[in-house]
């Protein structure tokens, strides 16, 4: 147990190996004093992860990898993103934004386009990145109903 560590999430309790936390150097907009992170699945085939906060257990995003609703969605990155995560192509990270979905309501469910959080997998690194000059929707709903 000594890699791992035993944390409260919006998931209820869960064990976290430490080989998984992400350090993000700037924290999240609007938690700038956040800086550790973990991804976890809710559950085997869901399209959704939950960032979660490894020291405040109410802190947990809803995440999703943006191509699997939008395959043409495309982002900046600047130079000095690329080197806090220490990257020499997009291929080496892994895309997420922000989703919302309304208590009750899934069928509003939304995706935000407008501030992606890149991570470097191997480097076990986070930023999000604005993108202040985007073309095309900053949000998507997605069509959720069965």
């Amino acid at each position: 147990m000594e890699n791992r560590k035993e944390i409260d999430t919006r998931l209820g309790r869960q064990v976290v190996d430490l080989d998984k936390v992400i350090h993000f150097p700037r924290g999240i907009i609007g938690f700038e004093n956040r800086k550790e992170f973990t991804l976890l699945q809710i559950r085997p085939d869901a399209p959704f992860l939950v960032l979660q906060s490894m020291d405040d257990p109410g802190l947990g995003l809803l995440v999703a990898d943006p191509y699997g609703f939008m395959p043409d969605y495309t982002l900046k990155i600047g130079d000095a993103e690329q080197k806090l995560l220490q990257v020499e192509t997009r291929a080496q990270l892994a895309i997420l934004v922000t989703v919302a979905i309304p208590p009750g309501k899934p069928e509003q469910t939304v995706i935000s386009l407008s501030g992606p959080i890149l991570v470097n997998p191997a480097a076990r690194i986070g930023v999000q990145v604005p993108q202040t000059d985007m073309k095309g929707p900053t949000k998507i709903q997605l069509n959720t109903r069965d």
